[in-house]
């Protein structure tokens, strides 16, 4: 008996197969294949070889599907979405940019997040973003209405829940 543990779906030599990577995307096969032919995401464990050969697919590779699913879903079309792929993989130096970085989109455009403190317009080539998290505003305000009135300090919180 084997020491190694069988995974669901995993084929042979590691990779997962089309059909459970679809059902784990929630995709159809088609559209698994015509990403893989046109080279959007292709298949990290095992490309196809000809008729009746499979294609496998890491872990890795079934997450950005999965990211290139929500994408669209959040209403980018599939070219922005390829786009922004390749100018990745260009910036990051990367086979697998999609893995690489937390991406943001308002459904015009695609923001990478490769650290806590940078976010980049990929399709500005890297023109510098900010974003600016609501909560801790408002506790600065707060902080500050306390200072600014420290006798009428219930006025300061008053004044915040109004808000």
């Amino acid at each position: 008996m084997s020491d190694q543990i069988v995974r669901p779906g995993v084929g042979e030599n590691g990779g997962f197969r089309a059909p459970q990577v679809c059902k784990l995307v929630g995709i159809t096969y088609r559209q698994l294949d015509y990403w893989a032919r046109t080279k959007l995401i292709q298949p990290s464990v095992q490309s196809a070889t000809g008729s009746g050969s499979q294609r496998l697919y890491s872990f890795s590779d079934i997450v950005q599907l999965k990211v290139v699913k929500r994408l669209l879903d959040a209403g980018m079309s599939l070219k922005r979405i390829r786009q922004a792929i390749e100018i990745l993989r260009i910036q990051l130096e990367s086979d697998s940019p999609l893995a690489d970085v937390t991406l943001l989109s308002d459904g015009a455009t695609i923001y990478a997040a490769a650290s806590a403190e940078e976010v980049v317009d990929v399709f500005q080539r890297g023109q510098g973003v900010f974003g600016i998290a609501v909560g801790p505003v408002e506790r600065e305000l707060i902080g500050e209405m306390h200072q600014l009135f420290p006798a009428g300090g219930s006025d300061a919180a008053t004044l915040a829940q109004e808000a």
